[in-house]
């Protein structure tokens, strides 16, 4: 008899075979609940409402430092981005190139933000941007009052405090209140043509490029977390979510290059998928440990250098023992 499981998790091309029932999961009833990620973070970090849900990749790893760890992981990667593009100033703050962030006001929802991870360390690696060279400002980017999903102890030198309770980053950043702000959502203000909000690197898909063939990194930025007390009662349910999330991702490559109708409303998508793949090669979103050790590693230094972590993690220590071997025939 099938056992039932809730998953949260967002409406993603590669998700959508579950959501949808096509793909099933090895001896479980899924209950797909689609909620927008941030929702889901919150519900599952603060009170554990889903017995498997996709995580921030950050969250996970500072979850893994409590005195109970309430999670076990799987490496499937259901978000992924480059996040050049995600640096946003501005443009009365003569911030022109990273350097310039220096010794600035910088907004991000949270500072635990997996994008935020990526963020300031791709800055500190590759601009020569230390981290402790800038101040940060926490809250809510569009509503007022948000704070940090999980407790954060940081060093001393990390400068970094809450902004007013009835403001908002996204107003801030517009009204010269901070200098830059980094976020995974582009912010409301930054369509507002009358107010002087625009990108760090205007040309961020050549810079995201060139940084994938210099680091040979794509982000990642959720990971599959299942509750503990449910890996522990059905071990075998991490290898039946991990086939099926391979399943379902398998489904979306071929839809990507599948030519006699198109199923996405890119009209140029052929030749998104072709310039990709000559770039990044045709598992260009891998799963699985091993193809992800080097991206999974330089997180988990970033983690450590910004004070997140309280110890440097390897990549083997986020996933059950199961998610390292498969059988063969």
């Amino acid at each position: 008899m099938n056992i039932p499981l809730s998953l949260a998790c967002w409406d993603y091309d590669r998700t959508r075979g579950l959501l949808e029932g096509r793909i099933p999961v090895d001896g479980v009833d899924l209950t797909y609940l689609n909620l927008p990620v941030e929702e889901t973070f919150f519900r599952m970090m603060r009170f554990q409402e889903f017995d498997a849900s996709e995580m921030s990749l950050s969250s996970y790893v500072i979850s893994l430092f409590s005195e109970n760890p309430p999670f076990v992981a799987i490496p499937i990667f259901p978000s992924r981005s480059f996040r050049h593009s995600c640096i946003f100033v501005n443009s009365n703050s003569g911030i022109r190139e990273p350097k310039d962030l220096i010794e600035r006001r910088v907004g991000s929802p949270e500072y635990q933000l997996t994008a935020a991870v990526w963020i300031r360390g791709i800055l500190s690696d590759e601009y020569k941007v230390p981290v402790p060279a800038v101040r940060y400002f926490t809250g809510g980017q569009e509503n007022p009052g948000r704070i940090e999903k999980s407790a954060i102890s940081l060093p001393a030198e990390i400068r970094i405090e809450a902004i007013p309770a009835e403001k908002t980053l996204s107003q801030m950043l517009a009204a010269g209140e901070l200098d830059a702000l980094y976020t995974p959502r582009i912010p409301s203000t930054f369509f507002h043509s009358t107010r002087p909000v625009r990108r760090l690197f205007e040309n961020f898909d050549v810079v995201e490029q060139q940084y994938f063939r210099k680091t040979r990194i794509f982000p990642i930025m959720h990971t599959v977390v299942i509750r503990r007390a449910v890996y522990e009662k059905h071990p075998w349910v991490a290898q039946s979510l991990y086939k099926a999330f391979a399943q379902a991702q398998r489904e979306t490559y071929e839809n990507l290059y599948e030519a006699g109708a198109l199923k996405h409303m890119l009209p140029w998508l052929l030749k998104h998928v072709e310039d990709t793949r000559a770039i990044m090669g045709e598992d260009f979103w891998p799963y699985g440990l091993e193809p992800n050790l080097h991206t999974l590693d330089t997180f988990l230094r970033y983690s450590y250098e910004q004070g997140l972590s309280k110890r440097r993690l390897q990549p083997k220590d986020l996933f059950v023992p199961e998610a390292f071997e498969s059988f063969k025939i």
